[in-house]
C-alpha cells in the first residue's frame, strides 16, 4: 500500500519583482508519511511549512519534484488527490453569508458528496457547534470559526487530514475537544499531519516528527528516537538553605541558580552518572529539600536544530 503522503525532491521558488530577488521556499523536500500516522511538521516562521501544505492542497504550484497523496500525484491525478485530503488552513477563511450548516453542505457539494451520504449533523455535534448550526458564520467567535474550519475539512471523510496551526488563538476547552476528536479519527485510521508552534501539543500527540528549516528537512524520525538522540538532562535541586552562588565543585557541569533559588545542573546521561553528581552536591555541603529531573523534550530539539538559523 502506498504511503499517505509521499514527497520527493519537492521545490518551490517564488519569483521576485523588479526590485526583489527570487525567494526559495523549498529546496528539495523528501518526506514519506505512512498511513495511520500522527505526524508533526515543525519549524520556525518562514521555514516553508505553509508552502508545503499549500502545494499539497493545490493552492500553490510546485517548481519541481513530486508529491502524492494516497498514491495519487497532485498534478496528474489532481481530482483523486484532493478528494484524499482535508486541509484546515491557518487563516480563518469562511463563507460569511452562510450558516454553519449551509457552509458544510456547500463544502460537501464541492466534493461531490451526495446528500444521502453527508454526515453534516454528526460533524456539527462532534465540533461542538450544535447550538450554532443555524447561526451565520460571520457571527461566530474566533474559536467557533476555528471549529467550523475543521468541520469543513471533514465533510468528504478524507483519509488524510492536514492541520495547519489549528489551535492558534483558541481557548483550552476547544483545544481539548479538538484533540480528543482528532485522536479518535487517527485511531480509526485517518492520517494526521499537524503543524503547530505549541510544541507540547506535538510532543503529546505525534508519533513521528519532522523539523523543517530554511526550506530543508533537518530532522525526521520517530519522536521517541529523536528524544533519545538528544543527550541532555537536568537535575533540579531545591536546597534546604538559600544559596548565594554555585559551589566550585559543581562547575564541572553546567550549573546555575534559577530565579526560584533552585540549583539546576545540566548534564549528559551518556557521560555523567547522577550518583556522581549527587555525591558532589553532598560534598559541597548542600542539604537537599527536594529534587526533580527534567528530560529533553521537543522544545529542546527544536531550538537545537533551528536556533540562530531561522529564515528571514
Amino acid at each position: 500500500m502506498s504511503p499517505a503522503i509521499e514527497i520527493r525532491s519537492l521545490k518551490k521558488t517564488y519569483k521576485g519583482g523588479k526590485k526583489s530577488q527570487d525567494k526559495v521556499a523549498l529546496k528539495g523536500i523528501d518526506l514519506e508519511i505512512p498511513r495511520g500516522a500522527f505526524f508533526g511538521l515543525l519549524g520556525p516562521n518562514g521555514a516553508g511549512k505553509s508552502t508545503l501544505i499549500n502545494i499539497m492542497a493545490g493552492l500553490v504550484i510546485k517548481s519541481g519534484g513530486e508529491a502524492r497523496i494516497c498514491g495519487y500525484d497532485i498534478e496528474k491525478d489532481m481530482r483523486q488527490a484532493r478528494l484524499s485530503v482535508g486541509v484546515v488552513p491557518q487563516e480563518l477563511v469562511l463563507d460569511t453569508f452562510f450558516t454553519v450548516r449551509q457552509a458544510l453542505d456547500i463544502q460537501a457539494g464541492y466534493y461531490g458528496v451526495p446528500k444521502a451520504r453527508r454526515h453534516t449533523q454528526a460533524i456539527i455535534d462532534a465540533m461542538g457547534l450544535t447550538d450554532k448550526a443555524d447561526v451565520n458564520s460571520r457571527r461566530l467567535s474566533g474559536g467557533m470559526r476555528r471549529r467550523l474550519l475543521v468541520a469543513k475539512a471533514l465533510v468528504h471523510n478524507p483519509p488524510v487530514l492536514i492541520l495547519d496551526e489549528p489551535t492558534a488563538g483558541v481557548d483550552v476547552e476547544l483545544r481539548t475537544q479538538l484533540w480528543e476528536y482528532v485522536k479518535q479519527l487517527n485511531k480509526n485510521g485517518t492520517t494526521v499531519l499537524l503543524t503547530t508552534h505549541y510544541l507540547e501539543e506535538a510532543q503529546e500527540l505525534c508519533d513521528t516528527v519532522a523539523v523543517i528549516n530554511h526550506g530543508e528537512v533537518v530532522a525526521c524520525d520517530k519522536k521517541t528516537t529523536l528524544l533519545k538522540q538528544f543527550d541532555s538532562k537536568q537535575l533540579v535541586i531545591t536546597p534546604l538553605a538559600a544559596m548565594a552562588a554555585v559551589p566550585a565543585a559543581l562547575k564541572r557541569w553546567s550549573s546555575e541558580i534559577n530565579a526560584e533559588g533552585k540549583l539546576v545542573i545540566s548534564y549528559k546521561p551518556s557521560k555523567d552518572a547522577i550518583g556522581d553528581i549527587l555525591n558532589a552536591v553532598q560534598a559541597a555541603g548542600i542539604t537537599i529539600a527536594d529534587l526533580t529531573t527534567r528530560e529533553a523534550d521537543l522544545e529542546d530539539i527544536f531550538l537545537h536544530l533551528t536556533y540562530n538559523k531561522t529564515a528571514a
